[in-house]
């Protein structure tokens, strides 16, 4: 049942709020995961290299982030519905304009629109997400949502190999476009406006751009927002190196590659699962915590097994990331956006503008890097999840001195 303008938001986690949510959040990680194996058919089919394939990944994300910026307080302004329908419909266009790419020029811009598209849906799933749920209930969704969008960026490689190897690696653009407008059916029948129009708030341009600057001023968001950022700019980053790196390398086939993103999933799946009852005995900040530390010991592994490098080994490393990825995401996430309900869409973009610009910086920095695939993959985990635990550490500490007054009310 929609939720119209005005109406009481739904509060209950339904199957069907689920699917729309993790299906928006996931949208882009898809759009881009289910290429990745397809790469070297690609730089054929359009006479690049796989390094020059890599614009398409950079250019994506930075559109990516440059646009939820203006998305999130569109949003508070206006609502939530019509900015998703626009943001998918813009997206199924960019996906047909990519499947008919005869250049790199021409996919590069068929990326960037796609981009524009997926930030709408990507930075309007937690804006919703915040409309519907607070507190716990909150971090509840936001990590039921990370378990059930994982399995999109997890098997989308496997269905793009199989795809490219069936009819061509045109068709995995096709196949994109068709899951964006399902998307669109499902939230225009079921979903509707969650954003009601007493809770909007009016801002000029000159009052977005200070919104913004208060925000990214406060410690209460910016602290786990830029926490979570760097570790999750470090998972699209192992997207992004992972052609180089499992193909090149490690001598995996597009098929298996595809197999061993798949395989991930449980990994993710279970870091996300276990993030909110963990949370309710030890705490949001204490989880996030220790999730950040173990996306650190994985990328601290990597460089323990870099001098011979193989399956095994790696797959170790990249696991304990993952896992501790999954634990910080949803509660890191949930801390940031908590205090700020009546401006979760800007927010939101703020936070999704974090991600995808810590995404775009280290896609660009492990192309450039002198340094083997494994050995600048390592380096950038290891760096970002260094600062992560630094910048997240006052967020623990600010917990812990405030707990004896908050016990006395």
């Amino acid at each position: 049942m929609s939720v119209h303008a005005g109406a009481p938001v739904e509060r209950r986690l339904t199957g069907g709020i689920l699917f729309l949510l993790a299906g928006l959040a996931a949208l882009g990680a898809l759009a881009t995961n289910i290429i990745l194996p397809a790469f070297p058919q690609i730089g054929a089919g359009l006479g690049v290299t796989s390094q020059e394939l890599g614009l398409t990944l950079s250019s994506f994300f930075i559109a990516f982030a440059i646009g939820q910026l203006i998305v999130g307080p569109l949003s508070d302004r206006f609502g939530r519905q019509w900015l998703v329908l626009s943001g998918l419909a813009v997206f199924v266009i960019g996906s047909v304009v990519c499947a008919m790419a005869g250049t790199l020029s021409f996919l590069i811009l068929g990326r960037v629109i796609q981009a524009l598209g997926a930030c709408a849906a990507s930075v309007l799933s937690r804006a919703i997400a915040r409309d519907l749920f607070e507190g716990e209930a909150l971090a509840r969704a936001l990590a039921l949502t990370m378990i059930a969008m994982a399995a999109a960026p997890g098997f989308s490689p496997l269905l793009g190999s199989a795809l490219e190897g069936l009819f061509g690696w045109r068709i995995t653009f096709l196949v994109v476009a068709g899951i964006g407008a399902v998307l669109a059916l499902h939230y225009a029948r079921r979903i509707g406006e969650t954003h009601p129009t007493d809770r909007r708030v009016t801002l000029s341009a000159v009052a977005v751009a200070a919104a913004y600057g208060r925000l990214a001023a406060d410690p209460r968001f910016i602290l786990p927002a830029l926490s979570v950022s760097l570790v999750i700019g470090g998972l699209f980053t192992f997207f992004a190196a992972a052609p180089a790196l499992m193909m090149s390398e490690l001598g995996l086939s597009g098929l298996e590659l595809g197999l061993y993103f798949a395989a991930t999933v449980g990994i993710v799946f279970t870091a996300g699962f276990l993030a909110p009852r963990l949370a309710r005995r030890q705490g949001l900040r204490a989880v996030g915590l220790f999730g950040i530390a173990l996306a650190l010991a994985g990328g601290l592994s990597m460089f323990a097994v870099a001098a011979a490098p193989s399956i095994s080994s790696f797959t170790a490393a990249i696991g304990l990331y993952l896992f501790g990825m999954g634990l910080i995401n949803p509660l890191g996430t949930a801390l940031a956006l908590q205090p700020f309900g009546q401006q979760a869409g800007l927010a939101s973009a703020l936070l999704g503008f974090l991600q995808m610009g810590c995404a775009a910086l280290g896609a660009s920095l492990a192309s450039i890097l002198p340094m083997p695939p494994h050995v600048s993959l390592a380096f950038l985990l290891t760096t970002g999840s260094a600062i992560a635990l630094l910048v997240f550490l006052p967020v623990v500490l600010s917990n812990a001195l405030s707990a004896p007054k908050s016990t006395g009310h």
